[in-house]
């Protein structure tokens, strides 16, 4: 983390499942599927989406570290802080032929899961690195809060 703060969250994930989603218990079959990162109090607002069926996709999200009463406190444009902790959501949503996205489900990348020792060690290098798949085990798109072993985290070079 340099003097004012700032760092990095970099999220990089493999395994998506697919442009096209059959019924899962709590959502129809939907088609041309992308996810993206939300903006913090924007549903609507979703940072670069990707096709459901890429071979991986990867967002960098600017972020300020800060000492904090429970440790080190991320904020930021795309860190939302609510409902239980700090996180990042990875929206899942449809595309119409126009652009529009049209969020169907979330994942929740929780901050507060990170260890602190990689916390603290990604002030130090400027970039906090959260790698995941993001197909759940029935082959529909991960969502819920999303913790170890789930994602793995670990500080990086900037």
């Amino acid at each position: 983390m340099d003097d004012d703060g700032l760092m990095l969250i970099r999220i990089e994930v493999s395994d998506l499942p697919g442009r096209a989603i059959g019924p899962g218990p709590t959502f129809g079959g939907v088609t041309n599927v992308h996810v993206g990162v939300q903006r913090k109090d924007h549903p609507d607002e979703v940072l670069d989406p990707r096709p459901g069926d890429a071979g991986s996709a990867a967002w960098t999200l600017e972020c300020a570290a800060s000492a904090g009463a429970e440790g080190i406190e991320i904020s930021g444009r795309y860190v939302q802080n609510r409902f239980g902790g700090r996180f990042v959501y990875l929206s899942w949503g449809t595309v119409d032929e126009v652009g529009l996205f049209t969020m169907f489900r979330r994942a929740k990348l929780m901050l507060g899961a990170v260890e602190p020792k990689v916390l603290e060690a990604a002030t130090r290098t400027g970039c906090l690195t959260a790698k995941l798949g993001l197909t759940d085990p029935q082959g529909h798109p991960l969502c819920g809060a999303v913790r170890p072993p789930l994602v793995a985290w670990s500080a990086t070079r900037r």
